[in-house]
């Protein structure tokens, strides 16, 4: 009798124990997504009726936020390219600055069109001189990233303002504004596009937004953000995104691209030569970040302007690393890191940095008390504490500073690059020179 209730406890326990592996199962990959996607949109919504500040989800801070999400996206998808063959690529900001001066020139000359192309010709050519480094030549790639960055005139002086001095200060250039440090306009604007019915015209997610309600009128808000008045150059961007998901995960091309990045020596095995799709990750990387560098000339006074990049770059490495080197996860990560920014430029931005400072400290709350349901003391510990830290700050500062407001990106990059970092797998051999007959 004993045996028999020994066998019947294992197989419960061993039910049990098969039951929570599905349930971790679940809250996995897509599903993990939508119930952060979620709760997140809720948590924004309790914040925005506690502190009034609307502005926190409404469409018109989310609209602004996709604007300035991507060029931050196009550099973490060229530094996806990138790394993804096995080079850590720190130069997207002088990829991006290199988009910039071309962009501003053709755009000047041709239009918006010309203006694209020439800006992912700008960054390729960046990226070529980074795979003559690193792949040629063995050069160390943190360094030639930021010889890159240098070189393209990130701290100063560089390439970009020689192209200004010699493109943008002639008497033509000067009648339309032009300068060493400001091109001339581009020559006419890509159109706009929005959702009938929805976004436009009617406007029905507009009037339900403005109603103020809990949860429906945050969604119809979001929505209409990423749905009114979208340029085509926003378009073209999401749907480079797309289709470097489907060239990297499901062609032949991307899985050589991937093998190179993490099996090298496996990959040469096997006919591929690395030093080659190393060669095409970088131009890969360098044309992304160049149209997103082109996409910034459009974003702002329409023309090039010196030191428009803003380290942006760097803000795409860091979607790339929050995004675990997945095109999806590059998109979020820019999305939110393009949130923070739209905030900082919004109207009333000191109300809204405060509301999203209660946002922030109600998500850690959430998360400190998942974390002690599964017996993580320490990350419940270091969540508590600096939630606490944000709804006290929430509740004393009558408005918050503005070079605090300033900092607002960057503090939510700092933050968000830190919680996620835990379960980040870069690829295996990158940052690793390669030498035919290594056996990496």
């Amino acid at each position: 009798m004993s045996v028999g209730t020994q066998d019947m406890g294992d197989t419960g326990a061993t039910v049990a124990s098969t039951e929570l592996v599905e349930r971790r199962r679940w809250f996995e990959g897509r599903n993990l997504v939508v119930v952060l996607v979620a709760a997140t949109i809720v948590v924004m919504s309790v914040a925005r009726l506690i502190s009034d500040a609307d502005r926190l989800t409404s469409s018109g801070t989310i609209g602004l936020g996709l604007r300035l999400a991507i060029p931050i996206a196009l550099a973490g998808i060229g530094g996806l390219y990138a790394e993804r063959s096995g080079t850590v690529n720190i130069g997207l900001e002088g990829m991006l600055i290199m988009g910039t001066i071309l962009a501003g020139y053709a755009g000047w000359q041709w239009g918006p069109t010309a203006a694209l192309f020439a800006g992912a010709l700008g960054g390729l050519l960046a990226g070529l001189l980074l795979a003559l480094a690193t792949a040629t030549f063995g050069v160390n790639h943190i360094v030639a990233g930021f010889a890159i960055n240098i070189i393209a005139g990130s701290s100063g002086p560089g390439v970009a303002r020689f192209l200004a001095n010699q493109w943008f200060t002639t008497e033509e250039a000067g009648a339309l504004g032009g300068s060493v440090s400001n091109g001339p306009p581009v020559d006419g604007q890509f159109p706009t596009v929005s959702l009938p019915v929805l976004s436009d015209g009617p406007d029905l997610l507009g009037d339900l937004e403005r109603k103020g309600w809990f949860l429906l009128s945050d969604i119809a808000g979001l929505v209409r953000g990423v749905t009114a008045d979208l340029r085509l150059d926003t378009i073209i961007a999401v749907l480079l995104v797309i289709g470097t998901a489907y060239l990297v995960w499901h062609t032949p091309f991307g899985l050589r691209l991937r093998a190179a990045g993490e099996r090298p020596g496996a990959a040469d095995s096997l006919g591929v030569s690395v030093i080659r799709m190393r060669y095409y990750g970088l131009m890969l990387s360098g044309a992304m970040a160049g149209v997103g560098g082109a996409v910034l000339v459009f974003a702002g006074a329409n023309r090039y302007q010196q030191g428009q990049t803003g380290g942006q770059g760097f803000l795409g490495l860091a979607a790339l690393v929050f995004g675990n080197w997945k095109p999806a996860g590059v998109l979020g990560g820019a999305g939110v890191f393009g949130y923070a920014n739209g905030i900082r430029l919004s109207i009333d931005a000191s109300a809204t940095v405060k509301a999203l400072m209660l946002a922030v400290g109600i998500a850690l709350l959430v998360y400190a008390a998942i974390a002690i349901a599964r017996r993580q003391v320490r990350g419940a510990v270091i969540a508590g504490i600096v939630a606490a830290l944000m709804i006290v700050v929430y509740s004393v500062v009558d408005e918050i500073n503005n070079q605090f407001v300033y900092m607002t990106p960057y503090v939510v990059t700092l933050l968000v690059v830190t919680l996620f970092a835990q379960r980040l797998r870069p690829p295996a051999a990158e940052g690793i020179p390669y030498r035919k007959g290594d056996s990496l």
